[in-house]
């Protein structure tokens, strides 16, 4: 399984699933996914101050967008 395919590093998209639903999980996999991409004024945001925003716009995406997370800032 690549780890550019699916976030949450490419794991199986129940285990995926299950993650994006619990918030605190979500928060944290959200800003590790995106600080390993290189992206760290997102990485920083998902974890202070728009976590519960994300949270939300991350289960949308996940079920609509096929296991990706939102991707707003792109810095």
């Amino acid at each position: 399984m690549a780890l550019s395919s699916k976030d949450y590093f490419g794991w199986d998209a129940i285990i995926s699933y299950i993650l994006v639903i619990i918030p605190v999980t979500a928060w944290i996999l959200g800003a590790v996914t995106r600080l390993m991409e290189g992206k760290i004024v997102a990485g920083i945001l998902r974890l202070i101050g728009l976590g519960f925003i994300m949270w939300i716009l991350d289960i949308v995406f996940m079920f609509a967008k096929n296991q990706h997370i939102c991707r707003i800032l792109d810095i």
